[in-house]
């Protein structure tokens, strides 16, 4: 177990060292993620429609499509002079691999979601003072499930010619269960509910972790090997 997660560490250290001597991808998703939310606050009609009822929504649709950029890259830094094949050829097992690669995704996500939340929060003029824990939670509830899928489908895609394109096409119909649940319950926390009101929604969320990460663990081998 401590052979597993350190190198899964070793692997998540890695692609966190690469991208903070680039920053490429960073920049790439926070530039994303401005622009996302200044089009759809523009967008809408303040006469018609209030902040708080398009917020919950513009934030989920940033944070995922952010986030894309990241996944994308997820096994592209190991394409490059077939460094993928010589990671399989060591004798680190395949789940501390896809452990590490998730770990590595997880912090790039966190920290794109870290900045956006404070544009968010001053595009639409909200006060979500008292809701931070309630929307911490639902943030790293959802971003560990569909991170996960994301870098199982990274790892499948890499191999392709339009591996850019590929991934979001696939990914997309596995981000609508955990995504609908974060943007119900981000809207009642927006809304001034309390925490106990959502707790069937934030379960459906737990469940989707599990299940999305030990799938993946299960299918990752078997992506490799192909």
């Amino acid at each position: 177990m401590y052979n597993l997660f350190g190198a899964a560490f070793r692997i998540a250290a890695k692609d966190i060292a690469i991208e903070l001597r680039t920053r490429t991808a960073f920049m790439s998703a926070l530039v994303f993620a401005i622009l996302v939310l200044a089009i759809l606050y523009f967008a809408r009609d303040p006469t018609s429609v209030g902040a708080a009822d398009i917020a919950p929504g513009a934030l989920w649709v940033t944070f995922t499509f952010a986030a894309m950029i990241g996944l994308n890259r997820a096994f592209l830094l190991e394409k490059e002079n077939a460094a993928i094949d010589g990671l399989i050829l060591t004798d680190v097992s395949k789940s501390a691999i896809f452990i590490g690669k998730v770990l590595g995704n997880l912090a790039f996500v966190f920290v794109v979601e870290f900045v956006s939340l404070p544009l968010f929060v001053l595009f639409y003029n909200l006060d979500i003072t008292a809701q931070i824990p309630g929307l911490i939670l639902v943030i790293v509830l959802a971003t560990v499930a569909f991170v996960s899928v994301g870098t199982l489908l990274s790892s499948m895609v890499v191999r392709t010619r339009f591996a850019e394109l590929m991934l979001p096409l696939l990914l997309l119909p596995f981000l609508v269960p955990p995504i609908v649940s974060a943007v119900q319950v981000t809207s009642r926390l927006l809304a001034g509910r309390p925490l106990s009101e959502v707790t069937g929604w934030l379960n459906l969320l737990g469940g989707f972790d599990v299940a999305f990460v030990t799938l993946s663990i299960l299918l990752f081998e078997a992506t490799l090997a192909e």
